[in-house]
């Protein structure tokens, strides 16, 4: 599974929208939305942001693992 599709999960999983995880990472609706769709690359103080607004590994959230702690 690629990072796209866990972030993806992730979000639905935790019933988020693309505009409240785009504020958390400070980006809009449309910033994150070109991240999570492949548009956009994913930077390393966005992936440290989701991991700890999920609780979980980068390894887990780009794919590496399955354990998400």
């Amino acid at each position: 599974m690629n990072y796209r599709q866990r972030m993806k999960d992730l979000r639905e999983d935790n019933d988020l929208t693309q505009e409240q995880v785009g504020k958390t990472i400070n980006k809009s609706q449309q910033g994150y939305n070109h991240i999570e769709t492949g548009r956009a690359e994913l930077k390393i103080e966005d992936l440290i942001k989701l991991c700890d607004l999920y609780n979980v590994t980068a390894d887990y959230l780009i794919g590496r693992s399955n354990q998400r702690n």
